[in-house]
């Protein structure tokens, strides 16, 4: 057994998202088919809670394509004013700022993959701030760059919202609260209740999205 988070948008009330630890049987492996055995036991936990919402699985080994679609390794920015197009995983990994380097600029251009485990990352100290095309950041609150950054980017993908939003709970069976800060799966949460209350548009500047 395993308990992940399943995060649940708010449409009104003074909470956007509400995040709740859903016991499950978990399949152990790193195998495609162990994780989306996993995602079902998960989703088949929250629906026995919440039998009239909707499930989506963000992350690569969702069995819903718009949740591939949705993971951080996969939506990508497009970048018209500098003529650059990159994923969200790597903006968000360029942007570091740690005590001995960074942001490395350079890892934008690389893939997802390249981006998370490029060793300047691993190698350069604690993480004290983000800085994305000189907008700066801090690490307080914790997940406040992330969210701000993946749900900017997703906003640009209008065709991806219609459906989106017929969704109410999102998991992402990689995501371990114990082990990481951040999670694609509660940024779409988010997003989703900030465009059901006509948000969206404010959301690019930093100074609006830290009052939400």
């Amino acid at each position: 057994m395993a308990k992940r988070p399943v995060f649940r948008t708010h449409d009104l009330g003074p909470s956007l998202v509400e995040s709740e630890l859903i016991e499950f049987k978990f399949h152990n492996g790193m195998a495609i088919e162990q994780k989306r055995k996993s995602i079902a036991e998960l989703h088949y936990a929250i629906s026995q809670k919440y039998p009239s919402s909707k499930i989506l699985e963000v992350s690569t080994k969702s069995l819903n394509p718009l949740g591939v679609k949705l993971s951080a390794f996969n939506l990508k920015i497009q970048d018209k004013k500098r003529n650059l197009t990159y994923s969200v995983e790597s903006a968000y990994q360029s942007s570091k700022v740690f005590e001995k380097g960074g942001p490395y600029i350079d890892i934008l251009k690389k893939s997802s993959l390249e981006a998370k485990k490029d060793e300047r990352i691993l190698n350069s100290g604690a993480l004290i701030g983000f800085e994305f095309f000189n907008t700066k950041w801090g690490v307080v609150p914790q997940t406040a760059f992330y969210d701000w950054l993946y749900i900017n980017a997703l906003n640009l993908e209008k065709s991806l919202h219609d459906e989106l939003i017929k969704y109410h709970c999102f998991t992402d069976i990689e995501f371990n609260p114990l082990k990481s800060v951040n999670c694609q799966a509660h940024s779409v949460a988010l997003f989703s209740s900030l465009y059901k209350r006509n948000l969206l548009d404010s959301i690019k500047s930093p100074e609006f999205f830290l009052r939400l």
